[in-house]
Formats: structure tokens, sequence, C-alpha cells
């Protein structure tokens, strides 16, 4: 879960972006969405249009996880009602490609750290899942 500083922060500090790179929202923790790329385009699509997804926000700059090649910052925190009624926590990293050769080697090494980071925190419930998707369908294959 995040942190008092964090939930803080999401409460104090406005989200902005250029209004080009902006899409509406019903979902998310704020009424309209900063993207980066298309795949972050499509994947804020996908979770406003999947039931299952309860609210998801697209993590601001200032939310890093620290790791030893410096800070790294993963792109989505979304929340999952599952077929138990439990919530599932994610924390996605969305790339173009999942697959090593297709990423920088800084990229790659930073999403390792941040498995990491979030395998360490597995001993708190309710768990954060870590996982690097392309699309909301692999998010949503990685609990199954």
């Amino acid at each position: 879960m995040l942190s008092i500083t964090h939930r803080s922060s999401f409460e104090a500090n406005e989200l902005t972006g250029y209004l080009k790179n902006m899409i509406d929202a019903n979902k998310s923790v704020y009424e309209q969405v900063v993207y980066q790329s298309e795949v972050e385009r499509s994947f804020a699509a996908e979770l406003e249009k999947n039931e299952a997804v309860k609210v998801y926000a697209k993590l601001p700059s200032w939310f890093e996880v620290v790791t030893p090649l410096g800070p790294y910052i993963p792109d989505w925190a979304v929340i999952v009602a599952s077929d138990n009624a439990e919530r599932l926590y994610f924390v996605v990293e969305t790339k173009g490609s999942r697959y090593k050769d297709d990423l920088r080697s800084s990229e790659y090494a930073k999403i390792q750290c941040g498995r990491a980071h979030f395998e360490a925190l597995k001993m708190s419930e309710p768990e954060a899942r870590y996982v690097v998707a392309t699309t909301v369908g692999e998010m949503l294959s990685e609990h199954q």
C-alpha cells in the first residue's frame, strides 16, 4: 500500500500535464490521466473499460522506488476486484514490449530492481503485485 507520505502527496499535489497528452478518466483518482506514450494511452483506455478495475492512478514523478541504479518510477497503481471479491493491488510498468532485448539495458535493470523491491514487500498484507505489461489483459493474467 501507499505510505502515509505518498498518500498525502496524492492529496496535496496536483497532477499536471500537457493537454495533448491527457485523456478523460472516470476510474482514476484524477479527472484526466497524463500519458507519455501510445502504450500508456491505450493502457489507460483499457483500464477505463475493464469492469474488474475499480480505481487506478498514473503514478506521478514524486512516487519513486529507490534503487542502486537511481530512482525508478513505475507507471501505474491499480486496484482490481477479483472473483471472490477481494482486492488485488497492482503496481504496473507499461512497456511496448516485455522482452529484455527490446528494452534499453538501463530500463531493464530498473525494472528488475522494481520487481525485487515489490517482492520484498510481499510480507505485508495486502501485498502489492508488481507487473510488467503492455495490456490490461496481461496485467490481469498475472494473478491467475
